[in-house]
């Protein structure tokens, strides 16, 4: 559920701008921070401040203000009642299904309103510590859930929440995108800097390979020898292999970016960056930093409380709906929670700005696969959990065909819907195999032990 800022590989492009080290932006890198931090301004609205303006009391303005921007300043703002329907409902013991599909429906506009006071402190700390900020926050919702669930030992959701969180945004955010701008721009060239997949898809394949080794293991031992133990100190391993890349990954584009060789010439290019963006996209801070970063942490305990709500009814709603764990976790989860997300990548296609789209998506999944999952599994050793990087076959498998599939599409750097469309019927082939799939929602193939002192 991540938030439709411009995560990971487009906030990358933010934290090039800051480069130089300095926190304090200059005229034309706080332009450039406008442009870059605010994609997910697409579905927010202008916040009309006529009346608040003729409270007399200052203090009170401020107040008024805040709540106008943070509750109102989204189009999403018509989902927020859910918030409140969902305590109610968990309260009164209602239907665990309705709790479960309240929080599901909570959890969008709290996860859009993370990504927007986030980009509201960057304006206020500048490009780097704003970058940063994003690149670690970005994807904030499905890290507090994966670890909400490994708190209750429910580590096969976890690694369903977290491997459909990737698939969502490799082939069903990046293939809306491209089919539905490839349609609306039949005319016209689209191109991308070919240069931004090419890094994702190196990513993607090291995380595929930190995830696949702990399965072969697996394979490759006698039943009778196997306990688990060593695929987790592999897991383990392979989770500091996978946040030292990630580390790598934010350093190269803080310090080192002049290093990557310019793109090729593409023809009929549209630069992301270009003088005709609209005012909406050169909004600068509308609250202050001291205020964004109270109503951040306002906003994380109630995505804490929504995700404990939606872990613990996850199987009641599959049970009331007669459906699959597996499905809800890969296909349904990621899909109405990265809903404000999915929205900012289709739109920016729309404007044949696809460089942001795919720094949207891409940037997504590199983040979940290099950050959160190896988080995940560390946080997890930190409690007496032993979690593990074995995904299972069929989850494997679907991971390693969506990546290569992906990396495919984006090679030459131009689109066109027909490289959607296959994107796509990818994804639908995916959520048809998990939704006649009847694997156990139980710990089956699924490392979960408490670790017992000696």
């Amino acid at each position: 559920m991540s938030s439709i800022s411009t995560e990971s590989s487009s906030n990358l492009s933010l934290l090039e701008n800051g480069g130089g080290g300095s926190d304090k932006p200059t005229a034309e890198t706080s332009r450039r921070v406008r442009r870059t931090v605010s994609a997910s301004s697409l579905i927010r609205k202008r916040s009309d401040l006529k009346l608040i303006s003729r409270v007399r009391w200052e203090f009170m303005r401020r107040i008024l203000t805040n709540l106008q921007e943070v509750l109102l300043g989204t189009k999403l703002f018509i989902l927020f009642p859910a918030v409140p329907l969902a305590v109610v409902a968990h309260r009164y013991d209602c239907p665990r299904a309705w709790v479960f599909a309240l929080s599901l429906l909570g959890l969008t506009p709290l996860a859009e309103r993370i990504s927007f006071l986030t980009e509201q402190i960057a304006f206020h700390t500048g490009p780097t510590v704003g970058g940063l900020m994003n690149a670690t926050c970005g994807n904030a919702t499905e890290m507090i859930i994966a670890i909400l669930a490994v708190g209750q030992r429910k580590m096969r959701i976890v690694k369903l929440s977290l491997l459909g969180s990737i698939l969502s945004n490799l082939l069903f955010v990046l293939g809306t995108s491209l089919f539905l701008g490839g349609i609306s721009n039949l005319r016209k060239h689209q191109s991308f800097d070919p240069r931004q997949g090419d890094m994702n898809s190196m990513l993607l394949y090291l995380a595929l390979l930190c995830q696949t080794l702990p399965m072969i293991m697996r394979f490759t031992m006698e039943a009778e020898e196997y306990d688990g133990s060593d695929v987790v100190v592999l897991s383990r391993a392979s989770s500091f292999v996978m946040l030292i890349a990630y580390l790598a990954f934010l350093i190269f584009h803080l310090f080192s970016s002049h290093l990557s060789p310019p793109p090729p010439p593409l023809p009929q290019r549209e630069d992301v960056y270009d003088d005709d963006v609209s005012d909406k996209e050169e909004e600068g801070a509308v609250i202050g930093m001291w205020s964004a970063i109270f109503w951040l942490i306002i906003m994380t305990l109630l995505v804490a409380l929504l995700s404990d709500y939606l872990v613990s009814t996850i199987q009641d709603a599959a049970d009331s709906w007669g459906l699959s764990v597996g499905f809800i976790g890969i296909i349904l989860l990621p899909i109405v929670g990265n809903a404000a997300e999915h929205a900012g990548a289709v739109i920016f296609a729309f404007r044949n700005k696809l460089d942001i789209t795919l720094g949207i998506a891409l940037g997504s999944a590199t983040q979940i696969a290099l950050f959160v999952v190896p988080v995940t599994v560390l946080v997890a050793w930190t409690m007496g959990i032993e979690m593990d990087l074995n995904f299972n076959l069929l989850e494997t498998a679907c991971l390693a065909m969506s990546i290569i599939v992906t990396s495919l599409v984006l090679q030459d750097g131009t689109s066109n819907y027909m490289k959607g469309l296959v994107l796509l019927l990818c994804y639908f082939v995916i959520a048809a195999c998990f939704f006649v799939s009847n694997s156990p929602s139980t710990e089956t193939n699924t490392t979960n032990h408490t670790i017992t002192k000696r």
